[in-house]
């Protein structure tokens, strides 16, 4: 069955309207996009900021259904631009998902591979088994390639790890399979703590050896050789009381998820407890480097 997609311009005060009329008049899913180029980086916690202009492209499964929203919103709707109808052909919607998701060679031993997948022709591999999700990480943003990166340069071996803002469990999974003792995964999301010991059980890591909590838990004073964190720049600002008390004398702290321009105001706020500086650098995000003092 093929899709047929309508796309309108429209200003920031004209969402509301516009997504009630496109879903009354038969749109089965609208999106939101940049109709400028006005990048929200990291708005604060509990707001939902808007680009002033916005483009909106609504689904809908019957083409008549389409044209006559296009005609419905030309006459009543003052929108930016007129709307714009395209077919979208059917295909397998899953195997075009997972197309361009392939493995990835972290560095060194270190091998993120899809179950779809065969493994590479390489001796002493390590690999971690990994297919995409409800959670955030699958080696292919630069936040969690640097992690992993760093993770394969230096494994941690024998090390206890506390992995702050897990998302799918990539970075503690891997920090194990390179030798890790063992692993604390916390996260806010609970899809996110199910994500990790789903994956964590396709990698054949028992929860004796990876356990997940939700923040709301307080990791165990002074018990981690090695602290990462792939989150954003103000929940790790937020973050420094925890991560230091978490923090063994000489542990290791990898902070990810934030901005070039970001990573000085991180660095200072956590300069009293880490010898800090930046470690990496991809794509105009950053991976902090720090030894607990």
């Amino acid at each position: 069955m093929s899709l047929t997609e309508l796309e309108i311009e429209i200003q920031a005060g004209q969402l509301e309207a516009f997504e009630e009329r496109l879903f009354a008049l038969g749109a089965v899913s609208v999106e939101l996009f940049d109709a400028g180029d006005e990048p929200l980086f990291e708005p604060p916690p509990g707001t939902h900021p808007l680009w002033s202009a916005i483009r909106l492209r609504a689904i809908f499964a019957d083409s008549l259904l389409a044209e006559i929203a296009g005609a419905a919103l030309k006459t009543s709707e003052p929108a930016e631009t007129a709307a714009r109808i395209t077919t979208i052909a059917d295909q397998d919607w899953v195997r075009a998902g997972l197309a361009g998701l392939t493995r990835i060679h972290c560095g060194g031993k270190l091998w993120i591979v899809p179950s779809w997948e065969p493994l590479p022709d390489v001796d002493a591999g390590v690999f971690v088994h990994l297919d995409p999700g409800l959670a955030f990480g699958t080696g292919t943003h630069p936040t969690t390639a640097m992690c992993l990166a760093t993770l394969a340069e230096t494994p941690p071996q024998t090390q206890q790890v506390l992995d702050f803002g897990c998302g799918s469990g990539i970075l503690a999974i891997a920090a194990l399979k390179l030798g890790a003792a063992s692993a604390l995964g916390v996260d806010i999301d609970p899809q996110a703590l199910q994500a990790t010991r789903a994956n964590a059980e396709r990698n054949g890591i028992h929860s004796d050896r990876l356990e997940t909590a939700l923040p709301d838990v307080e990791p165990p004073t002074a018990s981690f050789d090695l602290i990462l964190a792939n989150i954003l720049a103000g929940p790790l600002v937020t973050l420094v009381p925890t991560l230091a008390r978490s923090a063994r004398p000489g542990a290791r702290l990898l902070l990810a998820g934030l901005l070039d321009w970001q990573a000085d105001t991180v660095m200072a706020a956590y300069e009293d407890d880490f010898d800090i500086r930046i470690g990496m650098q991809r794509d105009g995000w950053v991976l902090l480097d720090g030894r607990r003092r």
